[in-house]
């Protein structure tokens, strides 16, 4: 079945001309669509690490936010914390550093707690798992906005929503089960006894003592140990992540962690394919794009909309790996790889 997506080409230096494209695919995507809006949604969106400076800037989010008030819908700002140690770890600094960002007009919602504890096991019976550690507060919605910043990334080739929805939606321990499917251990050398993986492990899994361990058969992987510990003696296996690179594993463990966090919703999903860059926006420093802007993609199907930003990008001469992530997820039943492109076009466009 062929899905729809829709297009505006705009550049991402004028902040208000995106905002506005936005909003215009928005609003073409909703009549178009048929698609309601539920009372309340949460923008799912990536705050950019500290030091990043091509993350899609908030006031590129306004337009969105305008229209979404206007019908009624509330909404907030909502992510999830990551897996290595940095500002975005732990929720009081994630939250601080995303009003340094300038992310003040919403409420910002980090959805799976503190260290990232919180989380729902949410059943697929798929390939790699039978179950996902989907971040909790997004239980509480059956609608999401997914904004994403299309660009490159090491492992998966290319970033779009589905890898927005797969990590961003996961827990801590999520996103572990995905890059490494592994579990943490301890370097007992390494380890100053202060107790504070201990006290912080919900499945009592660990030992802190003259050789303070994990024991494996209790551990549940959320990884809340790799938030606290301060003197990195809690590691993961990088053996892991090395056999998950030379295989397809990690791009198929994304397309069902994409799977879990979308399954019984109808989400909305947008890509901005501006400042586009060779890495994540997890790089905490400045980064050049590799081309020029393309502009702003909406669908609501993930994989459509990320196969369209992959193939426009293609013909503007460059290239991100993307055909095992994208024919896996529509093996999935995520979306379909055919589709239309309609181009929506404005006064700033």
């Amino acid at each position: 079945m062929r899905s729809t997506v829709y297009f505006s080409p705009v550049t991402g230096k004028d902040h208000a001309a995106v905002s506005s494209a936005a909003r215009r695919l928005l609003e073409t995507l909703l009549e178009q669509e048929d698609v309601t809006l539920e009372n309340k949604v949460p923008l799912k969106v990536h705050f950019g690490e500290k030091g990043n400076v091509t993350y899609i800037k908030p006031q590129m989010y306004d337009g969105i936010i305008d229209l979404l008030e206007e019908k009624g819908t509330e909404c907030c700002f909502m992510e999830t914390n990551v897996l290595y140690t940095g500002e975005r770890t732990t929720r009081e600094r994630h939250t601080k550093l995303a009003r340094e960002h300038g992310f003040t007009r919403l409420p910002v919602v980090i959805a799976d707690g503190e260290r990232g504890e919180d989380y729902t096991e949410v059943e697929i019976n798929k390939k790699h798992f039978r179950t996902c550690k989907i971040a909790k507060a997004y239980g509480d919605y059956g609608q999401l906005f997914i904004l994403a910043h299309f660009k490159g990334h090491m492992m998966a080739g290319y970033g779009g929503v589905i890898k927005q929805m797969a990590m961003g939606c996961a827990s801590r321990g999520g996103k572990l089960a995905q890059h490494l499917n592994s579990k943490p251990f301890i370097i007992p050398f390494w380890c100053n006894q202060c107790n504070s993986c201990e006290e912080k492990c919900p499945a009592g899994a660990i030992t802190i003592g003259r050789w303070s361990s994990i024991d494996r058969s209790k551990c549940i992987g959320c990884a809340a140990c790799t938030a606290v510990c301060q003197t990195k003696a809690v590691q993961i296996n990088l053996l892991s992540m090395i056999a998950s690179l030379l295989g397809n594993s990690f791009t198929e463990r994304v397309a069902e962690y994409a799977y879990a966090a979308q399954k019984g919703k109808k989400n909305i999903y947008m890509n901005f394919a501006i400042d586009i860059t060779s890495q994540c926006d997890c790089v905490g420093s400045k980064m050049d794009p590799i081309i020029g802007d393309i502009g702003v993609f909406a669908s609501t199907d993930p994989v459509a909309i990320d196969q369209a930003c992959c193939d426009k990008l293609k013909e503007a001469g460059k290239k991100f790996t993307h055909k095992r992530l994208l024919e896996y997820a529509q093996k999935l039943g995520l979306g379909s790889r055919d589709y239309e492109l309609v181009e929506v076009r404005g006064d700033t466009a």
